[in-house]
């Protein structure tokens, strides 16, 4: 019998690297009842994201979990990937074998209402990419924010820069009109009913303090029982032939995941790590006290201009509109990056045990 105390989630993913780490969180908690994973382009192809999402799955023995694909290309605007940040198919220098499980015969979008309809108050829904499928989730059922027990969203930047355009992060700037759509449905909620759970949004301003280093994942191999060279050295060059020699292969495709991840930060952030925002959404939908947040009422800015794509929060509530999102403004990364080593290198020991 399943525990009350496990939190029902649906991910919704467009599987670059960090969306593979926030997989293998929710995979690895005791605290997540996995119900579903969507699916749709951002940092590659929905093809590409489709094949990454099951094929990790089946890596840590989840092939049971319902995978289902989305609207593929976004509502309004050309297809935007990021090869030169995820890779050619988004798992950077790591390779999967290809999935054996079926996809879902349900269309994202409806299962998330489905899901929601079946289950209110309970399903926790986190976006961990564009806001493509949960903008046509909301066409379909407006009344989805008051059936979910949350929407929690990795996307925007507030008070920091943007990571894509100077004021623009890269999953809303993706779909820009996705995210207007799905803010305008949380705050049509709040507006006629208050008690409406609001939206938890985790921009830049946190997710960016999150970061997982070389000696992070030398932590998580060693808590996964894993031996051999993670070859994570800062020193030497990139080479998309070089392969981690982990003995465990849950670590081997995170280092080798991670790799390409660390040259992309190494050549634009100035340090040889990553920033993993993805996951820290995911362990902040199942523990909120990780993060502190203030309520804002949340618009995106959709005009074509030098702002397009900004997420605009009124802390100050000059427009006197009722707050639609708790936008976190703290969060304990440090708490967090202990728990990612812990519950996946947990995670993989099992694996390797039961092998």
């Amino acid at each position: 019998m399943m525990s009350s105390s496990r939190v029902p989630l649906i991910l919704d993913v467009d599987t670059g690297i960090d969306d593979s780490l926030a997989l293998l969180y929710a995979c690895a908690s005791p605290d997540a009842d996995l119900v579903a994973v969507t699916c749709l382009s951002g940092n590659a192809t929905a093809q590409d994201i489709l094949r990454n999402t099951r094929a990790l799955l089946e890596l840590v023995g989840r092939a049971d979990v319902e995978v289902a694909v989305g609207r593929e290309v976004p509502l309004l605007r050309p297809l935007e990937i990021t090869p030169e940040t995820h890779g050619p198919r988004g798992t950077g220098y790591a390779e999967l074998a290809d999935p054996t499980t079926a996809l879902s015969g349900r269309y994202a979008p409806d299962l998330i209402v489905a899901e929601a309809r079946r289950r209110p108050g309970e399903i926790t829904l986190v976006t961990l990419g564009p806001l493509t499928n949960l903008a046509i989730a909301l066409l379909i059922e407006p009344r989805l924010p008051r059936l979910l027990r949350r929407w929690v969203a990795m996307g925007g930047a507030f008070r920091v820069p943007g990571n894509t355009t100077p004021t623009t992060e890269w999953n809303i700037h993706c779909d820009p009109e996705a995210a207007k759509i799905a803010f305008a449905g949380w705050q049509a909620a709040v507006d006629e009913d208050p008690r409406v759970p609001r939206a938890l949004v985790m921009g830049l301003d946190v997710t960016e303090r999150a970061r997982i280093l070389p000696a992070d994942v030398a932590a998580l191999a060693a808590r996964a029982g894993s031996s051999g060279d993670l070859a994570l050295d800062p020193d030497q060059a990139p080479d998309p032939a070089r392969r981690a020699a982990a003995s465990d292969p849950v670590i081997a495709f995170v280092a080798d995941a991670l790799r390409y991840y660390f040259e992309f930060h190494a050549r634009y952030d100035g340090f040889y790590g990553a920033f993993i925002h993805d996951p820290l959404v995911t362990a902040v939908a199942l523990d909120p006290d990780l993060a502190r947040s203030d309520p804002a009422a949340v618009d995106v800015d959709t005009s074509g201009g030098l702002a397009d794509g900004q997420t605009i929060a009124d802390w100050r509530r000059l427009r006197g509109r009722t707050p639609n999102a708790d936008v976190a403004v703290e969060a304990d990364a440090g708490e967090f990056v202990r728990r990612l080593v812990e519950r996946v290198g947990a995670l993989a020991a099992s694996r390797t045990c039961s092998r």
